[in-house]
Order: C-alpha cells, then sequence, then structure tokens
C-alpha cells in the first residue's frame, strides 16, 4: 500500500509539480502561449509567402489555400522590375546605415553627458529632451522642408541624414535615454580610476565606457536602422520627386499604380501577389540582419534596462 501512495505522490509530483512552476501542466500551458503568439505572428508572413508564388490557375481555384501546386516567381519579377530594386535597395541601405550610425555616435555622447557629468542646467535640458516625445513630427515639417529647398538639399538625402548627425526627434530622444539608462547602471569605480590614471572626459568615454557599452550599441543601431528602412513619411516629404525613391517609398507608389489600373480595367487576380511580393522584398533584409543579430540583441535589450 505504501508503494502505491509513494507511485501516485511521484505521478502528481510530476503532473503539477512541488511548486507552480515545475510541474507538466504548468509547461504544457506555456507551450501553448507560446505556440499561439507564434501563430499570430507567423501567419501573415506564411500568408504573404504563399500567395506571392501562386500562378493563375492556383489563384482561381479556392481549394488552394496555403501550398500551390506550382511554384512561380513571376510575381517576384514583375516586384523586382516595378520596384527599381537594385536601385532602392541601394538608396534604402544607404539611408538605414549612415542614419543608424550617426544616431549611435550621436547619441552616445549625449546619453553619457546626461548620465555621468555635470553639465549646468542638465535637468531643465533633460526635460527638453523629454518633450520631443510629445512635438509631433508633422508640426516641425514644413519649416524643415522650407529651410531644405532655400540650401538646395530638396530631393536628395541629406535632410534626411544630416539631423541624425545631431540625435534630433524621437527617435534619437529614445537612443539618449536607452544610453542614458545603460551608462547610469555602470560602476563609477571604473571612470575614478581612469581619471586617477590621467585620462581626459573624452579618454574615458571612447576608452572605458564606449567598450563597455557594445549591448545598446547594438540596441540603438538596429531600431534606427529598423526604424529608418521602413519609414516611409520622412522619403515621401523630401524624395518626392526623386527618380528612384527609397523601397518604403517604392511600395506606395506601386499600390497606387495598381489601384489607377484597378480603376481603368478593372480589378485582376495578380494585385495581390503582386502586393505580397513587393511587402516580401521589403521586409527581407530586415528579417535576414535581424536572424544573425538575434542572440546579441536579445541581450542588449536586456542589459540596457528596456524590460525592467
Amino acid at each position: 500500500m505504501s508503494a502505491v501512495v509513494s507511485w501516485l505522490s511521484k505521478v502528481r509530483y510530476s503532473i503539477f509539480g512541488r511548486e507552480a512552476d515545475k510541474g507538466l501542466l504548468y509547461k504544457v500551458f506555456i507551450y501553448l502561449i507560446l505556440i499561439d503568439a507564434a501563430y499570430i505572428y507567423l501567419k501573415p508572413v506564411l500568408h504573404m509567402v504563399t500567395t506571392m508564388v501562386k500562378d493563375g490557375p492556383d489563384l482561381l481555384d479556392p481549394s488552394v489555400n496555403w501550398i500551390p501546386r506550382v511554384i512561380y516567381f513571376g510575381n517576384l519579377q514583375d516586384a523586382w522590375e516595378w520596384l527599381k530594386y537594385p536601385k532602392a535597395f541601394g538608396l534604402s541601405m544607404l539611408l538605414s546605415v549612415s542614419v543608424a550610425l550617426l544616431q549611435t555616435c550621436s547619441c552616445a555622447i549625449a546619453g553619457y553627458a546626461f548620465a555621468r557629468l555635470k553639465v549646468p542646467f542638465k535637468s531643465v535640458l533633460f526635460f527638453f529632451l523629454l518633450i520631443t516625445f510629445i512635438v509631433p513630427l508633422q508640426l516641425t515639417i514644413l519649416p524643415n522642408l522650407v529651410f531644405a529647398r532655400v540650401l538646395g538639399v530638396l530631393d536628395t538625402v541629406i535632410p534626411i541624414i544630416v539631423p541624425a548627425l545631431f540625435g534630433l526627434g524621437l527617435k534619437g530622444a529614445l537612443f539618449i535615454i536607452i544610453y542614458r539608462q545603460f551608462f547610469s547602471t555602470q560602476p563609477k569605480e571604473l571612470e575614478e580610476a581612469a581619471r586617477i590614471d590621467g585620462a581626459s572626459v573624452y579618454k574615458v568615454f571612447f576608452r572605458v565606457m564606449m567598450p563597455l557599452a557594445k549591448p545598446a550599441i547594438l540596441v540603438v543601431f538596429l531600431f534606427s536602422f529598423v526604424w529608418t528602412w521602413n519609414d516611409f513619411y520622412l522619403p515621401s516629404m523630401y524624395l518626392a520627386n526623386a527618380g528612384t525613391p527609397p523601397l518604403s517609398l517604392g511600395i506606395s507608389r506601386i499600390a497606387s499604380m495598381i489601384r489607377d489600373q484597378a480603376e481603368l480595367s478593372g480589378p485582376s487576380i495578380f494585385t495581390e501577389p503582386i502586393s505580397m511580393a513587393t511587402t516580401f522584398l521589403m521586409i527581407l533584409p530586415p528579417i535576414v540582419l535581424y536572424v544573425f543579430a538575434q542572440r546579441w540583441f536579445i541581450e542588449g535589450v536586456e542589459r540596457t534596462g528596456l524590460v525592467e
């Protein structure tokens, strides 16, 4: 009898666990939540991929839902040509990498100053920094457009890249706060030891603090890169008359062209596949970047305090 009771106790502990988060039921519950969450995020991507490789018969056949009978790459080819993908990809990459590098450096300097240096009226300056969160971009775009036209740099990438050098805007404010949070958590003994050895403020920042800030640097760079890559508003303002627009603006132009064609000649069965193909070409580079950098990105988010 005691053996049976002991066996039943082991079975109960294996199912329910001695603690609330140790049993089999808890693990099954967690896996169900993770699978549901993954399905919610992956379903649109899977639908996009399967739709863009369907040919005409598969699009007309209601029984073909997820797996097409024939893999058709004509929609991708049309989207590639309509987007002028090599040139548009190069322009988007130039904008995203340039802005990300400049914001990574300039915001690091400002974040270190807010976290460590004794700056006059630092609290007031930080208050003004926080105000940028509530000032919409549409409020300042008109004077910036006028200024860009006066300088003769409209329809170029200069009005988009140069503000990143000074950490302007909502993105700059967010990245400065990320750096400030990270530098505030570092031990002050490191700076004191460097100053005892005769290091100046610049040497302390570049030789001591920046090597420690690799997690924050990676987080800021990836956030800035993806944010700029997906940005439609600024390119639509500054590059509206450019011959080859970036990908975010090119997708909008293709969507307008498809709508115009539908009004003239009626809807086409290839409207959705081509839209899916253009979207896929747009999101593919950030996905590839995240696949290679996800481990360092997650570690950087944890170490910069964004999850606290």
